[in-house]
């Protein structure tokens, strides 16, 4: 099933023995559209510290509970990889990040999540169980950057150039439940058509402007506009389609 990607947003995160916090953000894989991480706020429970999950973790998400059942201990998330959620993320954290957990590296294959098409279940974690972490702690050491790790909420805002002119900005995600892939933009085209809120495929993105914060589109501001309504591409009516922020994917035209 479809799903609006805020609706992920300040979901609580209930590890196997308790809570652990709640999700601050979502960060994209920007060469296959897929989620990737779940940024998590571990409020009191570890002051000043947000910890990533990866949808491979995910047991279950009770939409009505506003919940996220993860197949870890507190103790194994305490003790994951430390990373500042403010600067991107390095290919080399994410290799000591994945050999922590004993998951399969999602960027060594030719399907999705590498080897298979769905995140790898708690069941098919590495034989051996889990690897020490290797970070290097040299000061100033530099470590390689992957560029392709993306803010969902920072990219939100973005303008959607069309091949004819501007028309709206991202407004929000649709991603699949099964696989975590991102299917649409919902792009709000007020400034064109009054509360239009349209789901636009994904792959109809043409490019994306990091340093320009636009999107460009290879569809006519006429075909954008006639896109389906943001609330067909979503689940049935008991999903998530009211976003934290503002609350207002409810109102979707």
């Amino acid at each position: 099933m479809n799903q609006i990607l805020t609706g992920l947003l300040d979901l609580s995160i209930e590890a196997r023995d308790g809570d652990i916090g709640s999700v601050h953000d979502v960060l994209f894989d920007d060469e296959s559209w897929t989620i990737r991480y779940l940024v998590i706020d571990t409020g009191k429970w570890l002051p000043g510290r947000k910890v990533l999950l990866s949808p491979c973790a995910v047991r279950a998400i009770a939409w009505g509970q506003r919940q996220i059942s993860v197949d870890l201990t507190r103790e194994e998330v305490k003790n994951s990889p430390h990373i500042d959620t403010d600067k991107p993320v390095s290919r080399q954290y994410e290799r000591a990040y994945f050999d922590y957990y004993g998951y399969p590296y999602y960027w060594m294959g030719t399907m999705r999540w590498g080897a298979v098409a769905f995140p790898p279940v708690a069941a098919l974690r590495a034989v051996g169980g889990k690897r020490e972490p290797n970070i290097p702690n040299a000061a100033g050491e530099r470590l390689p950057v992957d560029p392709n790790l993306r803010s969902a909420k920072a990219v939100m805002g973005y303008h959607i150039a069309a091949t004819d002119g501007e028309i709206g900005h991202v407004e929000d995600f649709i991603y699949a439940e099964q696989d975590w892939s991102l299917q649409s933009l919902v792009v709000d085209t007020r400034n064109w058509l009054p509360g239009a809120h349209v789901a636009v495929s994904i792959r109809h993105v043409e490019a994306v402007s990091w340093e320009h914060r636009t999107v460009r589109i290879s569809l006519t501001q006429q075909a954008i506009g006639g896109s389906p309504k943001a609330r067909e591409s979503l689940a049935p009516t008991d999903s998530p389609i009211e976003s934290p922020r503002n609350q207002r994917p409810r109102s979707l035209a």
